[in-house]
């Protein structure tokens, strides 16, 4: 699977929001600011996998109908790795 820019993009997006809990920790900041920081960055994290994973379905799925292939596995194992993931 290619990952294109606009997911790079949001992971890097996610990188930058950790290293500013890092320095938010390290300047002492108030706590319910730190996890109010740290619950964005992993709501941007879920909807990242999320969307890694929906791409990669939609790939599989296109894939397997050219090729004659049953489908229903590739769901079921998208949806396992999303229940994982969480």
């Amino acid at each position: 699977m290619e990952y294109n820019s606009q997911i790079k993009n949001r992971i890097r997006r996610v990188e930058g929001q950790l290293r500013g809990i890092v320095r938010m920790m390290e300047q002492g900041e108030d706590c319910k600011d730190v996890m109010t920081q740290l619950s964005a960055a992993k709501t941007a994290l879920d909807r990242s996998a999320g969307l890694i994973v929906s791409m990669n379905l939609v790939e599989c799925v296109r894939d397997s109908r050219e090729s004659g292939e049953r489908t229903e596995d590739l769901v079921q194992e998208a949806v396992n790795l999303l229940v994982k993931s969480r």
